[in-house]
């Protein structure tokens, strides 16, 4: 598969992993981990309209909310996407950091056409396990799931 199928934020993200050598894809990695957003007030104090996804390692959960696209205020909704994972777990949230930068703000067709095995072209699939590599996959699936049951109801 190439990046040219990918929404481009994703693609760039993609590119750069590639760019990389294994050692400092796990650092690009890192750098992710370190930049994954914080949940905002709102979501901190309520739990419970978190998701975990449980196929990860560590303890992450997400949620996703929809809104009107700024770019085109008449057309396709823009989903944000919300995680929180515990510091102590880099591979996870570098994971969710590359996800959040790579689709947030983006239309359902947009994360909708993402290939499931996206993961896979970020060159990590030696460098950590497959239970990890798993993890990510069940994330992008979640936020798939999720956006694709907020567009029906919007619709």
């Amino acid at each position: 598969m190439s990046t040219h199928t990918l929404p481009a934020a994703l693609a760039e993200i993609v590119d750069d992993f590639q760019a990389l050598t294994e050692p400092d894809r796990l650092q690009l990695l890192l750098e992710f981990s370190r930049g994954l957003p914080e949940l905002p007030e709102r979501l901190k104090d309520h739990p419970e309209l978190l998701e975990q996804v449980v196929e990860c390692q560590s303890p992450l959960f997400l949620t996703i909310e929809s809104e009107k696209n700024r770019e085109n205020p008449g057309g396709a909704r823009a989903y944000r996407l919300f995680f929180k994972a515990p510091q102590e777990a880099p591979t996870t949230r570098g994971f969710a950091g590359v996800l959040h930068e790579g689709l947030d703000g983006l239309t359902a067709e947009e994360i909708l056409a993402v290939p499931d095995d996206m993961p896979e072209l970020l060159g990590l699939t030696r460098a950590i396990t497959p239970l990890r590599m798993r993890g990510m996959t069940a994330m992008l699936g979640r936020i798939k799931r999720k956006v694709a049951a907020a567009n029906r109801l919007e619709h």
